[in-house]
Formats: structure tokens, C-alpha cells, sequence
């Protein structure tokens, strides 16, 4: 069974939603323990005090803030539990706003809000509300020591919670976003539109795959077996001289787009004419 993350009740206006967060996505990878590379037992991590050399259990730590070189402020968990936020167990809607105004560039981790019996009914109402209106949520919560900006929004039936980052850890890069002197053609543009479309179709998750997990795992089966795994193809890649030929050669190497199914093998012109033969029988209807 899931593991709950956070317990508390979500707010807006005089509405209490006692609710539990559960971790929506996690990474999937190949993992490797460090061994010995003389024995391969595993290697143990020990806390060691840097001044005496002197080997430390989990009970002798204590948390302290730097501030100078060798210089800390001691803090103890009581004190940190004194100053937590009330999101600690309050998230409170502050504002509702449009999702297509929310850069993606904020999103962080992924959480699914399950309602608690109680509060099931102010809990789909809420679902129902932000589907029929567009809105999305900006709440605040606090868990694992820190107070978060969120946002909720409705899927699949339920409401989804993402954490986001904080204007100030949104990192920039002087190169990013400046083009220089040079200019794009019109003529490039289209053809690399048709490319655009060449290679476009529905988002499927399904279809993605991690190829380097993948590869690890053949390499520890083949090893397993005493066997090689067999290396990747490296593609050789080099700087594009000429983009038009580029964007032409692409366009032609990729293969045509069938066009989508028809029901009944109908036709675009009966397609076209259907809406046109609806029209006319409610026409004689309502005549009638």
C-alpha cells in the first residue's frame, strides 16, 4: 500500500477537505551498490567526527547553521517543530488562475490528493467546480522542512498537486534566448514547419522508454551469463552548413503520413456532406 507523504485538510473560504498526499511518479533506475574492489562486500558509511577522528551513532548528530568558518548555530528539532508554519497541516487555496498562464518551468514533484471519507463530498465539488471554470489552485503546504508554493488541478477524476520553485531558484543563462545578428528566412520556416508536421502525433507516455535503463539491464543479464553486452551505435553528428538542404533532406527522408482511419471506408467527400444531410432531415422535422 502507498505510503501517505502528508496529512492534512485542503482549504478554501470556510471549506475543510481533510485530505492525504501520495507520491504520483518516482524515478525508475538501475542501481548499483559500492563494493570492495578487493573482497566485494559492501563498503559502510560511517559518521565521523572530522575533529577526533571518533566514530558517531545517529544520536550524537545534532543540526547546526553555519555562520561563519568552523561556526554553527546548534538547533534542535523541538525548535524547528516551534517555528513550522500552519500549512504544516493547513494547505490553503490563496488564488485560482489559468494553467495556461503557469510557466512548466516551475513544476517540481507530483502528488495525488485523496480525500478522507469525511470529506469526499466538498472534495469532488471542488473536482467538478475547477473542471467547469477552467482554474487551476495556488495553495502553500509545509512538509520535509520547508513550505512550498503548490498548485492543484483536475485530472482523471481527482485532483493532482504539484510543488513549484520559487521565482528565486528559477536559474538564468545570459546566452539563453538571445539570437545574435543572423536572421531566419520565410523559406526556412515552411520547411521546417512540414517537418514539424511530418513528425507530429497524440502525446502517448506509453510510447517512451528510458533505452539507457534498458541497456544496464541487458549488460548485468549478460554478464549474468557470461556474456558481453554488445556496445551502442554512436551516431556521428556535425554542424549544419547548409540548412535549407538540411530541412529538404529531412522532409525527404521521412516516411508519408497514412491518413487517418475513416468509419465504413467513407470517404472525405461523404464526411463533408454528412453534416449537410443532418441538417436538411432536421430541416424537414421540424417543418413537419
Amino acid at each position: 500500500m502507498a505510503a501517505t507523504v502528508w496529512k492534512g485538510f485542503l482549504t478554501f473560504g470556510l471549506i475543510s477537505i481533510p485530505v492525504r498526499l501520495f507520491t504520483a511518479a518516482r524515478p525508475d533506475r538501475v542501481s548499483f551498490n559500492q563494493l570492495s574492489k578487493k573482497t566485494h562486500a559492501r563498503v559502510k558509511q560511517q559518521l565521523i567526527d572530522s575533529a577526533t577522528g571518533e566514530v558517531l551513532d545517529r544520536s550524537d548528530i545534532v543540526k547546526g547553521y553555519a555562520v561563519g568558518k568552523d561556526q554553527y548555530i546548534l538547533v534542535e528539532d523541538e525548535e524547528i517543530k516551534k517555528v513550522q508554519p500552519a500549512s504544516g497541516d493547513t494547505m490553503e487555496i490563496q488564488e485560482f488562475v489559468r494553467i495556461q498562464e503557469v510557466d512548466p518551468l516551475y513544476y517540481d514533484q507530483s502528488y495525488y490528493i485523496v480525500p478522507e471519507e469525511a470529506g469526499k463530498k466538498p472534495y469532488y465539488l471542488l473536482v467538478d467546480t475547477m473542471q467547469k471554470s477552467g482554474y487551476v489552485a495556488v495553495a502553500k503546504i509545509s512538509m520535509h522542512q520547508r513550505e512550498f508554493t503548490v498548485m492543484v488541478r483536475p485530472r482523471s477524476g481527482g485532483l493532482t498537486l504539484h510543488t513549484m520553485y520559487y521565482e528565486n531558484e528559477i536559474r538564468e543563462v545570459p546566452e539563453y534566448g538571445r539570437r545574435g545578428d543572423f536572421e531566419v528566412r520565410p523559406q526556412e520556416i515552411k520547411l521546417a514547419e512540414q517537418l514539424v508536421e511530418s513528425l507530429a502525433s497524440p502525446f502517448e507516455p506509453r510510447k517512451y522508454h528510458d533505452t539507457y535503463q534498458a541497456r544496464l539491464k541487458e549488460l548485468v543479464a549478460a554478464k549474468q551469463e557470461g556474456k558481453e553486452a554488445q556496445p551502442t551505435e554512436a551516431k556521428r553528428l556535425a554542424p549544419v552548413i547548409d540548412l535549407m538542404e538540411a530541412l529538404q533532406k529531412s522532409l525527404k527522408d521521412r516516411p508519408e503520413k497514412k491518413a487517418p482511419a475513416r468509419a465504413n471506408g467513407a470517404t472525405p467527400a461523404d464526411e463533408e456532406a454528412a453534416p449537410k444531410a443532418t441538417r436538411k432531415r432536421s430541416a424537414r422535422k421540424a417543418a413537419r
